[in-house]
């Protein structure tokens, strides 16, 4: 008998800078790989025309060797409705208002497509092939634009009520400071990429009043900049990195105090800054965490390092 043809899973990572689109038949490892600006500023037409070219293309390469499309997964920042398959408007894709994403998908190639919050899918990817492999009880932070977290609860993905859960970047840790998530002084606006890009805007403008010297200048520094200027040495840079780990920290608190973890692990800008920013989360995390808890909980940055995003939309696509 003709062995069965090969089941291809397509990807769809959506993030407010890039896009990727991958195929794979044997997740983790991808076949073939995609990637484009997404350009928020133009509406989500123009995205998704080049992600539907991106899948033709991906296509036309594989079915030629006996493969044929199995799935689709799209992954992408919330908020969003995984049921409906809706992208509803979230801080970093602002004009992405409502879109049917899995229905025009699923009617231009006629194949099952799932939507599912990155956080979560990262949180089923590190579970499943990188540092959360073994654990029962886990975290997954994404901390690199936005700030959010999936968590995976007595080895299962922990959804809630209406699919909200794990939403800490939307956490009040001051009255007032940097906005993320539409509200100052959140846990995104003072430890994600675009918190820390606030708070180096402000910390360069006083140290250049106080007469400091730092290579961070300009009308936007990112929090790229910083990385970078850390890495040369720059102790602006350095002390801003730190400021975001002891926020990020008093995060961690949180988590640990109300899940109990047994791991929390990170990505994004945990992965390029290493214990310069998640040794100050750890210490903070173990000095307002219940001590017994904080014992328990280790915090380490993503395993599957930039592959993340990738694996993640393909967890998707294997139906999370």
């Amino acid at each position: 008998m003709p062995s069965e043809p090969s089941r291809l899973l397509v990807g769809v990572d959506i993030g407010g800078t890039k896009t990727a689109v991958l195929a794979s038949v044997d997740p983790p490892f991808v076949l073939e790989r995609i990637e484009f600006p997404t350009r928020p500023a133009r509406g989500p037409g123009p995205a998704i025309d080049l992600i539907k070219k991106g899948i033709r293309e991906l296509l036309s390469e594989q079915l030629s060797k006996g493969v044929e499309l199995g799935a689709i997964g799209v992954s992408c920042g919330g908020p969003l409705d995984p049921i409906r398959g809706v992208i509803q408007a979230p801080p970093n894709l602002s004009t992405w208002v409502d879109v049917p994403i899995t229905a025009i998908l699923e009617r231009e190639f006629g194949v099952k497509c799932q939507l599912e919050n990155d956080a979560n899918a990262g949180a089923v990817a590190e579970h499943r092939f990188g540092a959360g492999q073994g654990c029962r009880n886990m975290v997954f932070i994404t901390m690199g634009t936005g700030f959010g977290a999936g968590i995976i609860a007595d080895g299962r993905l922990y959804r809630g009520a209406n699919d909200m859960a794990g939403e800490i970047g939307h956490v009040r840790l001051t009255r007032s400071g940097p906005v993320g998530y539409h509200k100052a002084g959140s846990v995104e606006g003072w430890a994600s990429g675009g918190g820390m890009a606030q708070v180096a805007q402000r910390t360069v403008a006083a140290a250049r009043r106080r007469r400091e010297r730092t290579v961070l200048k300009g009308k936007t520094i990112t929090a790229r900049d910083v990385a970078l200027a850390a890495k040369r040495g720059d102790a602006v840079a350095i002390h801003i990195i730190r400021s975001t780990g002891r926020r990020l920290g008093e995060a961690l608190a949180i988590l640990v105090d109300i899940l109990n973890p047994e791991r929390i692990v990170i990505g994004g800008l945990a992965m390029r800054l290493g214990d310069m920013l998640l040794e100050p989360a750890r210490r903070v995390m173990r000095r307002e965490a219940l001590a017994v808890s904080a014992e328990t909980c280790q915090v380490v940055p993503a395993a599957l390092d930039e592959r993340i995003g990738d694996v993640a939309a393909l967890c998707v696509a294997m139906g999370v």
